[in-house]
């Protein structure tokens, strides 16, 4: 039956009927076209590929046909990034570059100020450079310095905060000093001063109104030789200073390794009105400083040499005379 319905419908309308397989070769090739099929992959294998594959991620399309343009991310989306990145970059200038300190006493007065911050640099030490004289330096607690002294209790945004760097750390033992001398140098103190590096006097403009270079008590009287990795430290208000002069039981002596040497402060950061750098005092330039006193020494053995050999002349003479004066 099949067959003479076809034939029956072939022959009223053979015209139009013979049109149709052109139209379905036609479909046939736009289907082709946007499938996405290998068959219809030709030329340059582009005119497969699905057209919302160009458009925008909400698949929105312009007047025009054009993609629409892509809508800004939200502030309170990014928000959350820009802290982690500021976090993440705080703590790396904290753990390489700079650190905040704030000043816990009155022992570098009037250079510190009790309640000062500073910006110590903890950059150069990365790089091999140790402290010099006349510096000041934060360094961790050498041997029990800070003993009996207040430790404060940070709450939890306090602890946050010291952690990025954007606040001292109040559990960490550190102290703050001024470099008198260095590996291999002669510090000495007699009287109330003034006090002598390798034999040079200090002209110490720094020294806190009032004080005097040396202190004449337990401790402010020494005479003391740094060996060599090692540093002297003081403080500028003397009278008012647990530093290496008060330390010499320690098991350091006094000296404070350089290794416990966090880093140098360059700058008082806050608060405003007191804001400026901290230089080397130019006693600390002074010719000569490095020499070792050592041609007074030599002196010494000079001027006793002379001595001890009229000595040893003077004796056997002595001997012989009274070995005359008896076979007489």
């Amino acid at each position: 039956m099949g067959d003479v319905a076809v034939g029956a419908r072939s022959g009223h309308d053979g015209e139009e009927h013979r049109g149709r397989p052109v139209e379905s070769a036609e479909s046939a090739a736009d289907s082709a076209l946007t499938s996405g099929s290998d068959a219809g992959a030709a030329g340059d294998g582009t005119a497969g590929r699905d057209r919302t594959e160009d458009r925008g991620p909400d698949g929105a399309q312009g007047a025009d046909g054009t993609d629409a343009p892509k809508k800004p991310r939200s502030f309170w989306k990014e928000l959350p990034i820009l802290i982690g990145i500021a976090l993440v970059l705080a703590l790396l200038i904290k753990t390489f570059l700079v650190q905040a300190f704030s000043i816990p006493s009155e022992s570098m007065q009037n250079s510190l100020q009790k309640g000062d911050r500073v910006l110590v640099d903890k950059l150069t030490p990365w790089f091999g450079s140790k402290p010099e004289r006349g510096e000041v330096v934060v360094f961790h607690d050498p041997d029990n310095w800070l003993a009996g002294e207040p430790t404060l209790k940070p709450n939890a945004l306090q602890k946050v905060l010291s952690w990025i760097g954007l606040m001292p750390s109040a559990e960490e033992k550190d102290l703050i000093k001024r470099v008198i001398g260095v590996g291999g140098d002669t510090i000495s103190c007699k009287g109330t001063g003034p006090l002598k590096v390798n034999g040079k006097a200090l002209n110490e403009p720094y020294v806190y109104p009032g004080n005097t270079p040396c202190s004449d008590d337990d401790g402010g009287q020494f005479t003391v030789k740094v060996p060599k990795g090692y540093i002297w430290v003081m403080g500028d208000h003397r009278q008012n200073s647990r530093d290496s002069r008060y330390n010499q039981h320690d098991k350091n002596h006094g000296f404070v390794p350089v290794d416990k040497v966090v880093g140098r402060a360059i700058v008082k950061a806050w608060p405003i009105n007191r804001w400026g750098t901290l230089p080397v005092p130019d006693t600390f330039d002074q010719p000569n400083l490095d020499e070792q006193p050592s041609a007074a020494t030599s002196a010494g053995s000079l001027t006793a040499a002379p001595d001890a050999l009229a000595l040893a002349g003077v004796v056997p003479v002595a001997l012989w005379r009274r070995r005359r004066a008896e076979q007489d």
